[in-house]
């Protein structure tokens, strides 16, 4: 890849991300009017949501040949993540009502509830994982050039938090999940027609070419000796995920379980990971002993993780009540709430709402 690719295509994994986060806080809030909101439920569709990713990300190699111009592919996949993001307000709905049909208890309902997040997940997941690695293939393999993929991955994460808070804090709060999932679409297809036209420049430049460059060839004697590297990362993306599935119960017992205290973790998550990411990248193009700075960075995520928990676990509601009534970030009101929030709900009023229809768009 020359120089002057190079930033509009961290410009195209910014709008990427952007549209992937959207999608990801309306699937979740969708879904979860399926499956519930408990911990069991939220482990499920972030397992799905990043295990369709990590599929995504291993087939791209094996089903997409090499000659095919990598930006090409990457607007294709940005059309099909749109595609899926529209009919899914359909789809999902409609799975809602054949869930209540099956779903029982215990192992069972545990089936079902993964069953529900894989029908509905993984085709975009799929689309979303593969986006990276289409395009690692116009980069080659050397510290500059996995600095700059490092950044690439930044530049995603950067707009995934702006999704994010876009998504929980103004388009949900205002509008409703037809006219959110419309603009995670619109920035699709701008996306993937920006992709298509550099292609279009790249091939007239010379870059046409999809093979990769030499230094992309991969010894398989030194295959064995990354076994480790992949299984410290493994681990870490698995301590990860479960972090954010316990911190998330955690502020939903603090704010409640709405789309703010979703989108509030998934911000800063992410934007963590972007920060680490972009000081990953300057970093990769300088260390000579890069395994090794893989290995403290492991051991320092020991007491950050802890100290999150702690923390977390130590603020009560009471005190973010507190908190946002002395600094008139709320008003405090008199007025009942349409449904109890103090006690379960009676017969009666069970009665009343399941004769409510429940509009998703």
């Amino acid at each position: 890849m020359v120089n002057r690719f190079r930033l509009p295509v961290l410009l195209l994994f910014v709008g990427s991300g952007l549209a992937a986060l959207i999608y990801e806080i309306v699937w979740f809030q969708m879904l979860q009017l399926v499956v519930g909101s408990s911990s069991v439920s939220m482990g499920v569709l972030l397992g799905t949501f990043m295990g369709g990713m990590c599929a995504g990300s291993f087939l791209l190699a094996r089903l997409v040949p090499r000659h095919v111009h990598p930006l090409r592919v990457y607007a294709i996949l940005e059309a099909a993540i749109g595609l899926c993001g529209l009919a899914l307000l359909a789809v999902i709905p409609a799975i809602g009502s054949l869930y209540t049909a099956w779903a029982g208890t215990g192992p069972a309902s545990f089936v079902v509830r993964g069953l529900v997040a894989a029908v509905c997940l993984l085709p975009p997941t799929l689309a979303m994982g593969a986006t990276l690695p289409a395009m690692a293939r116009w980069v080659e393999t050397t510290p500059r050039g996995m600095a700059w993929l490092g950044l690439f991955y930044a530049g995603n994460t950067a707009g995934a938090v702006i999704g994010s808070a876009l998504a929980g804090f103004y388009l949900l709060r205002l509008y409703d999940v037809g006219v959110t999932t419309g603009v995670a679409l619109l920035t699709n297809l701008l996306v993937g027609w920006l992709a298509w036209q550099l292609a279009r420049v790249s091939a007239g430049s010379g870059e046409a070419s999809g093979n990769a460059p030499a230094a992309m060839a991969v010894d398989d004697g030194r295959l064995g000796a990354q076994v480790p590297v992949l299984l410290t990362m493994a681990l870490s993306g698995f301590c990860a995920l479960s972090a954010e599935v316990v911190w998330t119960r955690y502020l939903s017992l603090l704010i409640g379980a709405t789309t703010y205290s979703f989108s509030i973790i998934l911000a800063v998550f992410l934007a963590a990971l972007g920060i680490g990411g972009a000081g990953g990248s300057w970093l990769a193009a300088r260390l000579s002993r890069p395994r090794l700075a893989l290995a403290i960075v492991q051991l320092l995520s020991v007491p950050a993780i802890l100290y999150a928990g702690v923390m977390l676990a130590d603020v009560s509601g009471e005190e973010v009540e507190n908190y946002l009534l002395s600094n008139d970030l709320v008003k405090p009101t008199d007025s009942s709430a349409d449904s109890p929030t103090n006690a379960g709900c009676s017969d009666e009023e069970h009665a009343k709402m399941a004769t409510k229809t429940v509009r998703f768009f």
